[in-house]
Formats: structure tokens, C-alpha cells, sequence
């Protein structure tokens, strides 16, 4: 909105900034939401992949294997499923209503294919009842899948696998512009706020004052 206005200034549209006033809301330098260790998401996997709801393990590796925005995987249909030079791609819809295709490694594509159960068109995420599945009921079905696992998680939300797939990245030395790019963020700092929360829990104080106590005792 303020770019907007610079625009229409610019322009010579307005004589001034109608925004000039307005407070922007501060963006926290960390993320508020912190993504599973490597031993949580594995056994979020394990569970979904055992699960007798074909479409929780589909869920779970379309959220966490692709980084997908909740909104793009409940969103996500049959006919946006295709092959682009030999690559298995699906065809993301996502901020802005921006269109992007998404590389589709085998192990998603498996459980991709499994949800749909050789559906011609439709959702590829159905709920209980066969309809589309909405944000509310991945949110359910991703808490119950962390309750079976035995997570100890308060408040279980899909979010949280997409802040895994950054953080699982970075862990792995694959370069920042390229996660920014996996993740489709904007903003290089968007993806550095993922990471930060995590480091800064890592290297708390804390644990350097827990360990002088257990070292003089």
C-alpha cells in the first residue's frame, strides 16, 4: 500500500502520501513458530505413513517434504498434478494467487498418488466425509497424528511442518537463496526469521549456566 502511494506521488497523482501517518505493524527479528527436531518429523512421517487415513500421510510430506502453505495443500487439486521435463510437478497456487509448479520427489509422489486412490479430478486432500479438506481439519488431523507419535507438543498446527522443511534444509548446508527459492519467499529475511529461533534456543545461557553447575557438582 505505501509503495502505492509512492507510485501515485511519483506520478504526480496525489500531492502527498495518504499513508504517511500509518504505523506498520513490527515483524518480530524470529519466527513465533518453531518446527520439529529431525526425530519429531520423522516420527510424524512414520505415523502418518502407518495410519489407516490414506490422506494423513499425503498431508504430512506435501507440507513437510514440499514446504507447501497449508491454504496450497488443502487447495491442491487431481488435474494440477503433472510431468514437466521429466519431473513429476504440481501446480501450486499460491500468496498473490501467484502460480508456481513444485518438483514432486517419488516418496511425496507415492503418497500423493495413494490419497487419490485413481480419482480422476477433485481435491487431493478429502477429509472424513469426502470433501476438500480445510485448514481446521488438517490442523486435527496433524494433532492427532502427534498425540499417536507421542509428541509432546502443546499446540500442534501445519505450520510448524512448513517451518521444518526450512529449518531440515539449512541443516543439510543447502545455501539460503536456494531455500529462499524452495520456500518461495520474498524476502531473504523471511527465511532467516525461520532459523533464528531455533539457533537462539541452541545457544541460550541457560544451558552454559546448567552445565558450570553440573560441571561443579
Amino acid at each position: 500500500m505505501i509503495g502505492f502511494y509512492r507510485v501515485c506521488i511519483i506520478d504526480q497523482i496525489l500531492p502527498h502520501s495518504l499513508a504517511d501517518y500509518v504505523r506498520r505493524p513490527l515483524v518480530p527479528p524470529e519466527s513465533p513458530t518453531l518446527g520439529l527436531s529431525h526425530l519429531q518429523f520423522e516420527a510424524m512421517i512414520t505415523t502418518a505413513r502407518l495410519s489407516t487415513n490414506i490422506n494423513d500421510f499425503a498431508l504430512v510430506v506435501m507440507l513437510g517434504l514440499l514446504g507447501l502453505r497449508i491454504f496450497e495443500a488443502c487447495g491442491a487439486n487431481i488435474a494440477d498434478l503433472g510431468e514437466e521435463h521429466g519431473h513429476r510437478v504440481l501446480k501450486v497456487r499460491g500468496k498473490g494467487g501467484k502460480v508456481v509448479l513444485v518438483p514432486v520427489p517419488p516418496a511425496v509422489a507415492r503418497a500423493i498418488d495413494r490419497a487419490v486412490e485413481g480419482r480422476d479430478d477433485g481435491p487431493i486432500l478429502r477429509d472424513l466425509r469426502g470433501r476438500r479438506m480445510d485448514r481446521h481439519a488438517a490442523t486435527r488431523r496433524l494433532k492427532h497424528l502427534a498425540e499417536t507419535a507421542g509428541l509432546r507438543i502443546s499446540k500442534m498446527h501445519p505450520h510448524m511442518l512448513r517451518h521444518t522443511f526450512v529449518t531440515t534444509m539449512l541443516d543439510a548446508g543447502v545455501s539460503l537463496r536456494d531455500v529462499q527459492i524452495a520456500a518461495r519467499h520474498a524476502d531473504p529475511r523471511t527465511t532467516i526469521r525461520y532459523d533464528r529461533a531455533r539457533k537462539n534456543l541452541d545457544r541460550h545461557p541457560n544451558y552454559i549456566l546448567a552445565g558450570f553447575m553440573a560441571s561443579g557438582t
